[in-house]
């Protein structure tokens, strides 16, 4: 079995430590946990993970966050995995901080990264890890909120957040969405 897990996030060291990273943050923990490291390829940064007898892609696209959709697309006809074998971890402002839910489909949510994604495959139907972020910020600075970095609160449990986000990424290449969603989305 073959999987494709991608990390939302934007490209560079400006980034790095904001909140719509949260993507590339997860698969930075998953590929450290197995001594791997991403190497640039075509509109992603990439490595291979094996876990169980499954095979995980790992991308992080390079696209930036409003073009995720392409990457999406070329790593998927390049690995040639449908789009039940896809995962995408995402931030999300309309869960408090800390939660974390796996969905099977969904709207983009106001997300330019799943808007994106959504119009590429003209599908709503695709899993996905909504981390969430929390809506802490001030009419019209969403965007500042976002790409800001975690606050001193919000790192204490961070690293804990992103292991359950791991966690939920093998536990969907081994047990499947609907048994996943049972076990972690209780949390």
């Amino acid at each position: 079995m073959k999987y494709l897990i991608i990390g939302l996030g934007n490209p560079g060291a400006d980034y790095e430590n904001s909140r719509h990273n949260i993507g590339f943050k997860v698969l930075d923990k998953l590929a450290s946990l197995s001594n791997i490291s991403f190497t640039a390829d075509r509109y992603a940064d990439v490595t291979n993970l094996r876990f169980k007898g499954r095979n995980l892609v790992l991308i992080k696209p390079n696209t930036f966050m409003n073009l995720s959709g392409k990457a999406v697309n070329y790593w998927m006809q390049k690995e040639k995995i449908s789009t039940e074998n896809i995962l995408v971890i995402t931030d999300d402002l309309s869960l408090p901080f800390g939660k974390i839910r796996m969905r099977e489909k969904g709207s983009d949510g106001g997300h330019n990264g799943l808007k994106d994604i959504i119009a590429v495959l003209q599908s709503t139907i695709f899993p996905r890890i909504k981390f969430g972020i929390g809506a802490e910020f001030s009419k019209g600075r969403q965007s500042d909120y976002v790409l800001g970095e975690w606050n001193m609160e919000e790192l204490e449990t961070l690293d804990n957040q992103i292991a359950h986000s791991t966690d939920m990424i093998k536990a969907f290449c081994t047990l499947g969405i609907s048994r996943t969603m049972n076990d972690y989305n209780k949390r």
